[in-house]
């Protein structure tokens, strides 16, 4: 069953890695980077700014306790298993890589992946009811990003796939420690 399951994710990677063209590889690589970014998460802030006021501190305290437990345990998972990433697989060929990235030598599971699905989470559900689309951004975002792992040659989609819900429960425990915290301290500060 292992095995079976090991064939689909590589049979699946080479499917979705081999969907590029040179423009493509621009907006895929530049769409990794931080601060292509920084307009969205300014938008977010502000957004999190005008509902919360100063509860925002906790809000960023516990967004930052929660991308180091995300991005630790994914850390610590690649040690554990250490399955190696597609670019360092002896003997796999035929995997399109951008500008020569290969990441680092162990894969499973995907630390992008949990914490853009962890932010995404806790952001989309503290930010609830504020408008309908808002929440759809928000997964589009993080889907992206997710994405542009397989399509790098850095993660299979099992890496991706374990990554995103690792992320979405590290991200509803912390949204609901947050909530917790901002009720229990400061008082309601929600319109």
């Amino acid at each position: 069953m292992l095995e079976f399951l090991k064939n689909i994710d590589l049979a699946l990677f080479f499917v979705l890695n081999n969907l590029h063209t040179a423009f493509f590889d621009n907006v895929i690589y530049w769409g990794t980077q931080s601060l292509v970014w920084l307009p969205l998460y300014l938008f977010l802030l502000i957004l999190v700014i005008r509902r919360f006021r100063w509860n925002t501190l906790w809000i960023l305290l516990f967004i930052a306790v929660m991308i180091l437990v995300s991005d630790q345990l994914a850390n610590f998972a690649k040690d554990l298993f250490a399955r190696p990433r597609p670019t360092h697989e002896p003997g796999l060929t035929g995997i399109h890589t951008v500008y020569g990235y290969t990441g680092g030598q162990f894969g499973f599971y995907s630390s992008h992946a949990s914490n853009t699905m962890a932010i995404a989470v806790f952001l989309i559900i503290l930010l609830r009811g504020m408008n309908r689309y808002l929440s759809w951004l928000i997964l589009l975002w993080a889907f992206f990003m997710s994405y542009t792992r397989i399509y790098l040659g850095v993660h299979y989609p099992g890496d991706i796939l374990i990554g995103m819900v690792a992320g979405g429960v590290i991200g509803w425990i912390a949204v609901t420690g947050c909530e917790w915290v901002i009720k229990r301290f400061s008082g309601p500060s929600r319109p």
